[in-house]
């Protein structure tokens, strides 16, 4: 069995450091005989088998940690929706049913406490980048380089009809610079295959790097093409007939 919290792994999956892990998420799910998936929306019904509803973010209790390693607790904003409760009560539930231990917990302040234990979170944390740098090899062929556009983040702002509306929220190009547009044959505004499955427009941006090109992520116009950064190929895209 395999419990999906809160997630849309075809899109979330990218952001992961290895494509491996990216497909691996995927394919497990796939193979799975049994999924369970929390959701605040009707979302993964191609995986799932049970969907429960939880309450998005803005309507729980919680804690994250920023980019410093600095563990900052927040509290709800609204009260959940319906019948929805917070993804901890539903796993506590679910733990209690299952007669499984450590599942007994009643107040987020009890959660809280048993996931940091008063651990020095910063201390675990690191930035350290291992082997050396001279002996890499350097990179062979077209590069991606991805950005995540502010409203292609989460599953919250993913889905809010405004700010899909907005200018940052507009479908990913395939930006690139004049020299590799002409080396592909195309110009801004024509389509381009992608890995050969995935078709975009191309987009003009004369300020990136020599073979280089520039794919939002998070978006599932883009999803299929896999990790955020590292070697692709591109084509220009056959014309389509009209009947």
């Amino acid at each position: 069995m395999r419990r999906l919290l809160a997630e849309d792994p075809q899109l979330d999956a990218v952001f992961v450091a290895s494509d491996m892990m990216a497909h691996g998420a995927l394919q497990a799910l796939k193979d799975a005989d049994f999924v369970v998936g929390l959701s605040s929306w009707k979302t993964n019904l191609e995986y799932a088998d049970v969907l429960l509803p939880i309450a998005p973010f803005t309507e729980t209790s919680g804690t994250f940690v920023s980019t410093e390693g600095r563990v900052q607790n927040f509290h709800a904003c609204v009260n959940p929706l319906g019948d929805a409760r917070p993804g901890w009560k539903v796993l506590r539930v679910l733990g209690s049913l299952l007669g499984r231990q450590g599942f007994d917990f009643d107040t987020i302040e009890q959660v809280r406490a048993a996931c940091l234990g008063g651990r020095d979170v910063a201390a675990l944390l690191s930035n350290r980048i291992a082997g050396g740098g001279a002996s890499a090899e350097s990179p062979q062929g077209i590069q991606r380089i991805a950005d995540v556009p502010i409203y292609f983040t989460d599953p919250l702002v993913r889905r809010s009809p405004p700010l899909q509306k907005t200018r940052d929220a507009r479908p990913p190009r395939a930006w690139m610079n004049s020299r590799l547009l002409a080396k592909l044959g195309v110009a801004a505004g024509q389509p381009v295959l992608v890995n050969g499955n995935v078709k975009l427009m191309a987009a003009l941006d004369d300020r990136l790097p020599e073979e280089c090109v520039r794919i939002a992520a998070g978006h599932p116009a883009s999803a299929a093409i896999g990790p955020m950064f590292g070697a692709i190929t591109l084509a220009k895209a056959a014309a389509e007939r009209v009947a």
